[in-house]
């Protein structure tokens, strides 16, 4: 019952956020971590608040909080993993509810099995990175896209 409650909340929360961004049009800045396990496949969360599909663990730094330490976080809150040799793949210029966003997109390595919570995360899970879930979120789809780039090394 409380984790119904919380899921509703979430969603609640992140209409409320959508429209102070579209209102305000303030610049953000936000995290992504793409974590993989010993066996290099990639974990993917399913959000119990926004738009149907997976993506990838992340969301906002705190004030003064580096960015590398809020995507280190996001990723403990949201999966319980801790992480590993975490590394900067690059930065993303979007607009996320109508407000400029830049996103800082990480990757790192972990031993952990995720646990999500089933309030903010309801499903989390590694795939092998030529078999990933389906539907995938538009941005999730880009940061891979990124990822890939950079692992090719043509950016």
């Amino acid at each position: 019952m409380i984790g119904a409650f919380q899921r509703l909340a979430y969603r609640a929360a992140h209409r409320a956020r959508d429209r102070w961004r579209r209102w305000r049009k303030t610049p953000l800045e936000g995290v992504t971590m793409i974590a993989r396990d010993p066996e290099g496949r990639l974990l993917l969360v399913r959000l119990s608040y926004a738009e149907a599909g997976w993506s990838l663990p992340g969301g906002g730094a705190r004030r003064g909080e580096p960015m590398e330490a809020a995507a280190v976080r996001e990723l403990a809150e949201e999966t319980g993993c801790a992480a590993s040799a975490v590394r900067l793949v690059g930065r993303m210029q979007e607009t996320i509810s109508g407000s400029p966003h830049t996103a800082h997109v990480f990757t790192c390595l972990t031993d952990d099995a995720p646990r999500p919570d089933g309030r903010e995360v309801v499903e989390a899970r590694f795939f092998p990175p030529h078999s990933l879930a389906h539907p995938m979120t538009e941005r999730t789809l880009a940061r891979l896209a990124l990822w890939r780039e950079v692992q090719r090394g043509t950016r």
